[in-house]
This record gives C-alpha cells, structure tokens and sequence, in this order.
C-alpha cells in the first residue's frame, strides 16, 4: 500500500469511528423494531449487514410484521432508498476515469447519508482506502447494534419494549426537522403528509389498504404534486453557464 493510501486509510477509520458509535445507538432501536416484527437477532443482523439503510430497513421490517407481500415490500424499500442513487451519482463525479470497475462495484454497496457526507466533502478525488477505512469503522457497528437491539428487546418487558420501539422516529425526527427550518415550502409539506398519513387510516376503502401500500401510495402522490408545484430552481442554468464560457 503506497504511503498517501496508507494516510488516507489512517483517516478513514479516524473518521468513521465517530459514525459506528453514532449507527450503534440507532440500530439499536431499529433491532427493537425488528423484534416487535417478529425477526430473531440473526435475522436483524443478517439484514443490517447487507443492507445500509435505516429508512429501507425500517420500512422492510414494518411490512414484515403487518404480513405485507414481497412486492410491497420490494416498492416500499426501492421509494426509502430512492435517494441512494442521487448520492451515488454525485460521488461518481469524484472517481477517477481509471478507477477500475472492482472498485466502483464495492464503493456501490455502502453508500450511506453518512459515509457520503465525509467523502463528498474531501477534496479532489474519492479514494477508495479512505471510503473502505470508514466503513470498516462503521458498518460492522450498524449490524451489531441491530442484533443487540432484537436481544435487548428478548429481554426487556414488554412496556419497555413498546417504548423503545418508537425510538426510531425520534431519528427521522430529527432529519426533518432542519429542513423545515429553513424552508417554509418543506413545513408545509411535511405537515400535508402528517394529516394525510392519518386520514388514509380513515378515509372508506383506502383504510382497508396495508399500512405499506398506503404509504407508497402518499409517498409517490405528495412527492409528484411537490415536484410540481415547487420546483427546485437551477442554481447554475445552462445559459448562464454558456455566457460564462463565452466571456472566457
């Protein structure tokens, strides 16, 4: 390994340490949710390490244990993780040309929010050493947090359980929350989403639906209704762009 892969490699485990200790406390109730299902721990675990995603997990694991279908599931985890192919669109700006395909094969398998965000802002391109450093640092750390929650929750009374089952929600929680901070637009919709979500519990015939097709449903609906009502403006429009080059 040559020396600048060696430093990049030191750096990586530096800065995915923080994020496993981070992802133990989350998977952790995500394992709680995954019990409440009806998965035993190496189930949980076996989930978690192969598949990065607490949202998809989540959602997964919430059509198990309403006895959803494959399909429903298969859906419901492809909307969860729709934004993984934007992040993995955005890092292959920043590999090489002559990054052999091995290496862009592996880098596709853990792409997290987390592991994005550290790799997204190193400058120039992406190295791979670093990207695996981190996610040695971490991953393993989102299995076992998940298989200690379903142990955990074998364990622990059933109130408590009930309680720590939600603890997840304090998560997404806290993901919407900055946002809808700063944008009045994003307020609004996820309140939109809020009162929809519990009218479809409500509402003739669409009630009688599975909680994961209703959610597909609203997801896919609230989500093209905003895309076109409040469009994200290009903050560098092609026409700027080429009176920039011209003026070159």
């Amino acid at each position: 390994m040559k020396e600048s892969n060696k430093k990049a490699f030191r750096e990586g485990l530096r800065d995915g340490l923080p994020i496993g200790l981070g992802y133990l406390a989350v998977a952790f109730s995500l394992g709680i949710t995954a019990r409440v299902s009806g998965l035993n721990w190496f189930q949980a675990f076996l989930a978690s390490a192969t598949s990065y995603a607490s949202a998809g997990e989540y959602a997964g694991f919430t059509v198990i244990g309403s006895g959803g279908t494959y399909l429903e599931m298969a859906l419901m985890i492809l909307i969860a993780n729709c934004r993984y192919m934007l992040m993995s669109a955005a890092l292959s700006q920043k590999l090489s040309p002559d990054m052999p395909y091995y290496h862009r094969f592996l880098l596709a398998t853990h792409v997290t929010d987390e592991l994005f965000g550290i790799n997204i802002s190193r400058q120039g391109r992406l190295v791979p050493d670093y990207d695996y450093a981190a996610f040695l640092a971490s991953g393993p750390a989102w299995a076992v947090g998940t298989a200690v929650g379903v142990i955990a929750g074998n364990v622990l009374p059933d109130r408590v359980v009930s309680a720590l089952s939600v603890a997840l929600f304090g998560m997404f929680i806290a993901i919407i929350i900055p946002p809808t901070k700063k944008s009045k637009v994003i307020a609004g919709i996820v309140l939109v989403s809020f009162a929809l979500s519990y009218a479809s519990g409500k509402v003739p015939y669409i009630r009688d639906l599975s909680s994961g097709v209703r959610i597909i449903i609203l997801t896919v609906a609230i989500a093209a209704v905003a895309a076109v009502l409040f469009p994200v403006k290009d903050e560098n429009p092609p026409e700027k762009e080429k009176e920039g080059e011209d003026e070159r």
